[in-house]
């Protein structure tokens, strides 16, 4: 069965902005705020009843304690965006290693073809790819061509070897094939190199393979 290579063209994505008005949050009171209510109340405070300097000295040290409160929040948004920045920065050093999402499994209807890709990372001689159900039976066998190293995607009628029509759900797709030098080696679906890292919504992905896979979904990196 002749594979075909996935291609490495990629999208580009502009980000447009639009001006809009700003509209303050007056929803809660700043340390300025506290200030100005605090001078218009001794402003306007009865001469012949002052207010109590306990009192002022307590809602003054309350100011100071409002604005420690401001200066220890933004701290706190500053070190996490840090530490955010940071955390996808080491990602970016995932490129070019290989990513493992820890099962082989592909999915299909009844009737239906399925469609997966296979990362063999070496040459390839000669080799199958094989299609098992959840016992570990083989259901269906796919000859490799010889080709150079690379992410190939294959495509199965969802029928058996002896071209029965299989019931639809989950199989598990795995290759055994001999490099350029010989060697046996085994691949299978759902290990694939890290082509590229994306940031996008506050997530990041990673491409393997012809598609974009959230970080959290990987089980392993080497």
């Amino acid at each position: 069965m002749a594979i075909n290579a996935v291609g490495l063209n990629r999208a580009t994505y502009g980000d447009y902005a639009t001006s809009a008005d700003v509209v303050a949050d007056k929803t809660t009171l700043s340390n300025s705020d506290f200030m100005t209510l605090l001078l218009v109340e001794l402003q306007y405070q009865d001469p012949t009843e002052p207010t109590d300097t306990q009192q002022i000295l307590t809602q003054t040290s309350q100011l100071a304690s409002l604005e420690a409160t401001d200066k220890t929040n933004k701290a706190l948004e500053d070190l996490a965006t840090s530490l955010s920045a940071s955390h996808d920065f080491s990602t970016i050093s995932a490129i070019g290693k290989t990513a493992d999402l820890g099962s082989s499994a592909i999915t299909t209807d009844e009737g239906n073809s399925s469609t997966f890709e296979i990362y063999f990372p070496s040459d390839i001689s000669q080799g199958s790819v094989e299609i098992t159900d959840a016992d570990g039976n083989i259901i269906k066998t796919l000859d490799v061509d010889k080709n150079p190293a690379g992410v190939y995607q294959f495509t199965w009628n969802g029928t058996d070897d002896l071209n029965k029509q299989v019931d639809g759900g989950v199989y598990y797709a795995s290759a055994s094939y001999t490099d350029e030098n010989n060697v046996a080696q085994t691949t299978k679906v759902g290990t694939y190199p890290i082509e590229s890292v994306r940031f996008e919504g506050g997530k990041t992905l990673l491409k393997l393979g012809s598609s974009f896979i959230p970080l959290e979904n990987i089980v392993e990196i080497y």
